[in-house]
């Protein structure tokens, strides 16, 4: 059996899903769809360059416009930064004053600071209100 163009995108597309599964970050699946779209105009005997140009402006458009909404679907409606727990109550795991102190939250342990200065005792509750990249700031809970 000989070898055609579009065996050849297609097993591409192959590897693109095979390498989207080791590293899921939804890019090389968009690379995927591409060639396996490109095989069907390799298929229907379409020039090698109008191919390349297919599988150009088909990534593009699968990772522009498909790539986020197979984000927001994978995610679901979860906010994706950390600004979810600002307002939110967390257990306070190490004695928090201004300098340092830590806090879990959602099974998680994060950096903490209290806001206004205040001794925060390990046991006790606060209320997150603000971060600063891994630091929550909180205050105690009354």
């Amino acid at each position: 059996m000989e070898l055609q163009l579009w065996h050849l995108w297609c097993i591409s597309g192959v590897i693109f899903f095979i390498i989207e599964m080791l590293t899921p970050v939804l890019f090389f699946f968009n690379l995927g769809l591409a060639c396996f779209v490109t095989a069907i105009g390799a298929y229907l005997g379409l020039a090698l360059i109008y191919q390349v140009l297919i599988f150009a402006l088909f990534s593009a458009v699968f990772l522009i416009w498909l790539r986020p909404f197979l984000f927001k679907k994978k995610n679901g409606d979860k906010p994706e930064t950390i600004e979810m727990y600002v307002g939110k109550t967390a257990s306070v795991i190490e004695t928090t004053d201004e300098e340092k102190g830590r806090i879990a939250i959602f099974g998680e342990e994060w950096q903490a600071k209290s806001l206004n200065g205040e001794v925060i005792e390990k046991g006790s509750y606060a209320k997150i209100v603000k971060n600063d990249s891994i630091v929550m700031y909180i205050v105690p809970i009354e």
